[in-house]
């Protein structure tokens, strides 16, 4: 382009004599140094054209190139998109669990000495079916006592029970509240584990209402001793109230009452012709209850940090309002340390006194001087954490069994487990 505005211009200044001999020399060299900055500046108008041509061509393929992109993003998302769908029950369901392997020796003065290899296996599927409602589903080892899941091995390799320990929903729709139904996981709290009236393994079966706002809470459950009017359907029912206390930055007081109502009086044995340490009569031939079991209890504990340890002081006790005698119970314990996390350990002393009719022998800890009431003694243990969900911990009762109606035996059992949970 440029050499053709030269051409063209050289052109005109020579075939016009008549104007080349007007223009000076000065206008002249002026007049060539315009041309000159004309030819510069069309040199750079065509440098910028082809920048301008070469990046519009780039961008053309950046956006083609960005096209074929957004196509392949659009077509793994549906793919995505699909196997969420495919898949989405597995994030509204989850697995929990533990295993313990125990070994136990008993010494009892009536009775010969008897040490023993137990297992116990639990697991429960949780399955979240909507945004406030839940349904559970537990299995575990044993047979159908209402307090243990454990299953003594031998017999030669026999195949063990696995039965149903837990059925039940959970539905949240209220504020602060959670209302279960089925067979489920016992809803009052207790202090420290205390199983002065509820063994850890007791699976009510029936209704709970749970409530809990800042310092308060509050329990209730309706369950069943036996639904079917056949053959005579009874049931019991129960409420407790609590609250707990924020005395100073590391120090906490827990305190709870309630009441529960067990209509037992005239009722045979419940659960394999047992009435493990309550009182009985003989009415019409037959052995019953002597008692119902109208419970009022209440429990306390103090927690707080000694020396970088945590230490925790408790009391549990019970009182039964429709017995005539041996109707009371407590424990008093101690533990120090806490057995949470890899390396961590607790050890707890706990003394419990439990009278004949202070409460329903069937429900109460099913390891405390052979299980049921009509005991009293000490429990000492420890635990150690070998590593975040694996524990190894030992148990020793020393006392006495059968204190108001039986033979008043001297008992010790040792307990020595290691656990996993999952």
């Amino acid at each position: 382009m440029n050499k053709l505005l030269a051409a063209a211009v050289s052109s005109t200044l020579l075939g016009s004599s008549g104007a080349y001999a007007a223009v000076s020399d000065a206008e002249f060299a002026e007049l060539k140094a315009q041309m000159a900055a004309m030819a510069q500046r069309l040199s750079t108008l065509e440098a910028e054209n082809n920048q301008l041509r070469e990046s519009t061509t780039n961008s053309v393929q950046q956006l083609e190139g960005a096209r074929e992109e957004l196509v392949v993003a659009r077509d793994d998302l549906t793919l995505v998109k699909k196997q969420n769908e495919e898949t989405s029950w597995a994030e509204r369901i989850k697995w929990k669990g533990d295993f313990r392997y125990r070994y136990e020796d008993i010494q009892q003065d009536s009775r010969s000495d008897r040490s023993r290899d137990r297992i116990r296996a639990r697991a429960e599927l949780i399955a979240k079916t909507t945004t406030n409602t839940t349904v559970g589903l537990g299995m575990a080892t044993g047979g159908d006592d209402p307090v243990s899941t454990n299953q003594t091995l031998g017999g030669g390799g026999s195949t063990k029970d696995l039965r149903l320990d837990l059925a039940y929903f959970t539905w949240t729709g209220l504020e602060d509240t959670a209302v279960t139904a089925g067979k489920f996981k016992n809803p009052y709290y207790v202090e420290q584990k205390s199983q002065l009236i509820w063994d850890s393994d007791f699976r009510p079966e029936g209704a709970a209402v749970q409530w809990a706002s800042g310092m308060f809470f509050a329990n209730g459950t309706y369950s069943y001793i036996e639904s079917d009017s056949n053959t005579d359907d009874e049931a019991f029912w129960g409420a407790q109230l609590g609250a707990n206390f924020a005395l100073f930055d590391s120090m906490q007081l827990t305190a709870a009452a309630g009441y529960l109502d067990f209509p037992t009086k005239g009722l045979q044995s419940i659960y394999d012709d047992d009435f493990f340490g309550n009182s009985t009569v003989i009415v019409n031939g037959v052995e019953v209850y002597e008692y119902d079991y109208k419970l009022y209890h209440g429990s306390l504990g103090l927690t707080f940090e000694l020396f970088d340890l945590p230490l925790a002081v408790f009391g549990d006790y019970v009182y039964n309002d429709d017995a005539d005698e041996y109707d009371s119970g407590y424990i008093a314990g101690i533990s120090l340390g806490k057995a949470k996390g890899k390396g961590s350990w607790q050890l707890a002393y706990q003394y419990e006194q439990l009278d004949a009719n202070a409460t329903l022998g069937l429900v109460t800890d099913s390891d405390f001087m052979g299980g049921g009431t009509d005991g009293k003694g000490s429990k000492y243990s420890a635990t150690y954490m070998l590593d975040n969900n694996w524990a190894i911990a030992a148990g020793y009762y020393d006392g006495n069994t059968g204190v108001d109606l039986g033979n008043d035996d001297g008992y010790q059992r040792l307990q020595l487990d290691t656990y996993f949970k999952y």
